[in-house]
């Protein structure tokens, strides 16, 4: 009797454990420096190339505060970005190649919609930037996938 009751006290005790939590501001993979997984894109798998060419633009202060497509809050200031169909939370490097500056970005929305032959992403304020073209207001770039991401629906408070 003594042990089917030390054997129920353990049970409990172990399912009393700290469960992981999860917010807006965290997906699947995490996308900080410190714990980016740099995968290598499978072409015949994921049907995307490695590396993109084209052109950026950058949007901010008209949608900041709104919900971008994968659900989270635009903040301007962050490094995101907005690519027609890579999947949502993708992480890409982004090289400036009249500069040279290059940062990591994840993919949190959709678009450009303006020039679609040629511009193939829309940086956030913060990132353009960094990548020094926000006063020219367009740069060509180059977007090398790290990580796709999982294309989920972050639900909003």
């Amino acid at each position: 009797m003594k042990n089917n009751i030390f054997f129920i006290m353990l049970i409990l005790f172990l399912s009393c454990s700290a469960a992981p939590r999860f917010n807006s501001t965290t997906t699947k993979s995490s996308y900080s420096k410190k714990n980016l997984k740099f995968n290598k894109v499978q072409d015949k798998k994921n049907n995307y190339k490695n590396e993109l060419y084209g052109y950026s633009s950058w949007y901010g202060p008209n949608f900041d505060g709104n919900p971008t497509a994968n659900g989270e809050t635009f903040d301007q200031y962050a490094f995101s970005a907005a690519h027609r169909t890579l999947p949502l939370n993708s992480v890409v490097r982004v090289t400036n190649l009249e500069n040279g500056k290059k940062i990591t970005l994840r993919i949190n929305d959709r678009g450009p919609f303006v020039d679609e032959h040629k511009r193939i992403l829309d940086c956030s304020y913060g990132a353009a930037k960094k990548l020094g073209f926000l006063e020219k207001g367009t740069a060509k770039i180059k977007i090398d996938i790290i990580e796709l991401g999982d294309n989920k629906y972050i639900k909003r408070n």
